[in-house]
C-alpha cells in the first residue's frame, strides 16, 4: 500500500488584500487561497489544517502530510507500529488498525520455515504438511538431501524421504530376486516374495492364490509334489496327496485312495471292513471264500 500526499498551496500578495478570517492585510505575506477567500497562515492552520491521527496535533501548512483511509499523518508520525521505521516511501500493511512495514507484518503473521526458522514470505514457493511449513528449497529428503519439491514423499517419524530413498532404505526385499517390494507380494515362512517370484520349485508355475505344499522348505504345486514325493495308490497308481479332504488306507507297504480300496473281484468298497490279501489283490470275505 502507498499513502497519498496532500497540503495547501501558498502564495504572496503585493496589492492590498486582507485575510478572510482576521482581516489583517496580506500585503507581502504568505497566504493560502481557499474557495471562500484567502487566509493568512496562522488562520489557515487554526481553521483548516488536519489533525495527525498519531500525535493528535495539527499538521501545519509547511509540513509534509500523508493520508491513508481518511486518516492524516505528519510525515514523521507515519511509521511502523512495531519497528518505528518510516513508512513514507515504503510499502506497508494495516493490521487491526496498526500500520506495519512488510518485514514486521511477515515476522508477525507469516509462517516460519520449520527447517531454517526464517519467515516464509508471502508469494514465495512453499510446502505445507501436517500443520508445518517449509520453504520449497528447505523441504529435502532425509537420505539424499535433495529437495523433494512436488514429488511424492513418505514421512517416517520426524524424517521425510523421497520414494526411491525410502524404498532403498526401508522397503522389504524379495527373498528370491532381492529387489524391493513396493506393493502387493506374498509371505511364505515369514519371508516376503514378489507374486511373480513365488513359483513352484518344480514347474515354476506361480503359486500366489493357489494351493501348494512344501518339501525341504521349498514350495511345490500339488501336481509336482504328488509326482515327486507323494505315495502312489496301489490301485490307480496316482499320487495320494491328501488335499481336498482325500483319505487313504495303508496296508503293509501299499496305499490306496479311499475310493480305490475295493475288492478286486466284486468291486465292493472295503473301507472299514475286513479283507483278505491275495498276492497283489485284496478281496472281501465273500469273494475270498469262493476261491
Amino acid at each position: 500500500m502507498q499513502a497519498g500526499e496532500g497540503g495547501p498551496q501558498t502564495g504572496t500578495m503585493t496589492e492590498c488584500f486582507d485575510c478572510d478570517n482576521c482581516k489583517e492585510s496580506l500585503y507581502g505575506r504568505k497566504y493560502i487561497q481557499m474557495d471562500n477567500g484567502p487566509y493568512c497562515i496562522p488562520c489557515y492552520d487554526a481553521h483548516f489544517a488536519n489533525t495527525c491521527d498519531e500525535c493528535k496535533e495539527l499538521i501545519g501548512h509547511d509540513c509534509r502530510e500523508l493520508y491513508y483511509e481518511d486518516r492524516h499523518y505528519h510525515e514523521h508520525c507515519f511509521r511502523c507500529f512495531r519497528c518505528d521505521r518510516s513508512l513514507a516511501d515504503e510499502p506497508f500493511t494495516c493490521q487491526d488498525e496498526e500500520l506495519l512495514c512488510n518485514d514486521c507484518y511477515c515476522s508477525e503473521f507469516s509462517s516460519k520455515c520449520i527447517a531454517c526458522e526464517k519467515t516464509v514470505m508471502p508469494g514465495s514457493r512453499k510446502l505445507e504438511y501436517n500443520g508445518q511449513t517449509w520453504h520449497e528449497h528447505c523441504f529435502i529428503c532425509s537420505s539424499c538431501q535433495q529437495p523433494i519439491g512436488s514429488r511424492s514423499f513418505i514421512p517416517d517419524q520426524k524424517d521425510y524421504y523421497c520414494v526411491p530413498c525410502y524404498e532403498s532404505k526401508f522397503a522389504p526385499r524379495c527373498t528370491r530376486c532381492k529387489k524391493t517390494l513396493t506393493k502387493g507380494g506374498v509371505t511364505y515362512r515369514d519371508e516376503p516374495w514378489h507374486k511373480e517370484c513365488f513359483v513352484c520349485t518344480g514347474c515354476k508355475t506361480p503359486l500366489a492364490g493357489q494351493q501348494f505344499t512344501s518339501q525341504d522348505d521349498n514350495p511345490y504345486c500339488i501336481k509336482c509334489f504328488g509326482n515327486l514325493y507323494a505315495k502312489k495308490c496301489s490301485a490307480c497308481t496316482k499320487p495320494i496327496t491328501g488335499f481336498g479332504g482325500g483319505k487313504y488306507v495303508s496296508f503293509e507297504d501299499r496305499h490306496w485312495h479311499h475310493n480305490c480300496f475295493n475288492c478286486a473281484r466284486c468291486n465292493t468298497s472295503l473301507v472299514g471292513k475286513g479283507f483278505i490279501p491275495d498276492n497283489d489283490e485284496i478281496l472281501c470275505r465273500d469273494c475270498s471264500s469262493d476261491l
